[in-house]
């Protein structure tokens, strides 16, 4: 099978989550992963994408363990010259693997995969007429879920509880603060999480939990065959 997939993240993401999905269909040698940041140390980082003064920023995981703001601007300007790269390369699928507000990246040949313009009308479609709680690890991030989640037919709850820092007691006391307050569905929306805080909150709390990483990774392992 000749398909091939190129993996695009902005700063270090946990691709190996979402591999047992993409590779269904195609061997993992098949499978490319560019991170833009996640090579470059804190120093680089911020030489080349600090934001200016009054610039939007989005949020990234350096590979010291430790999130960065940056240049939205920036950063969307050397994702598309790495796409522009990759578009000549005969990749089959580009898959976009962030969570950050990005809708206006272009490929000419392959098959572009941006989570925002794909995962929010794809949950309003599975979640049609039940309220959604999402999880988000920072509360800055809230004003553009609010945003993203305007598809939904009910209004999102929303509740703070990070992956790299909440203990799983604390991230299932956020599942429950939603739940509390109305919500019968959550959604985590972070790279960060992973299946086993999908599989912790959906025992506890005996709801059912999306994944967004893992809801793309399974819409892009449809398009390699």
């Amino acid at each position: 099978m000749s398909a091939s997939l190129a993996i695009l993240t902005i700063g270090v993401v946990p691709v190996n989550e979402a591999l047992p999905y993409l590779t269904e269909n195609i061997r993992e040698d098949q499978i490319t992963h560019i991170s833009l940041l996640g090579k470059m140390t804190r120093e680089e980082v911020m030489e080349d994408y600090a934001a200016e003064p009054g610039e939007e920023m989005i949020v990234s995981l350096l590979n010291d363990n430790e999130r960065v703001y940056v240049s939205k601007a920036k950063v969307v300007r050397d994702l598309q010259a790495v796409i522009e790269v990759l578009d000549q390369q005969n990749y089959d699928v580009i898959l976009f693997m962030s969570t950050a507000p990005i809708t206006s990246l272009v490929a000419r040949n392959a098959i572009l995969l941006e989570p925002l313009r794909i995962i929010p009308p794809l949950v309003a479609s599975i979640v049609d007429g039940h309220h959604v709680g999402v999880l988000v690890p920072l509360k800055e991030l809230i004003p553009s879920q609010r945003q993203k989640w305007q598809v939904l037919e009910n209004p999102p709850r929303f509740a703070l509880a990070d992956p790299m820092q909440h203990t799983d007691a604390q991230m299932v006391e956020a599942g429950r603060e939603l739940i509390d307050s109305g919500a019968d569905v959550l959604m985590l929306d972070c790279l960060g999480y992973s299946q086993k805080h999908r599989d912790l909150l959906q025992k506890a709390l005996d709801v059912p939990v999306l994944l967004s990483n893992i809801l793309v990774a399974r819409l892009a392992a449809e398009l390699l065959v």
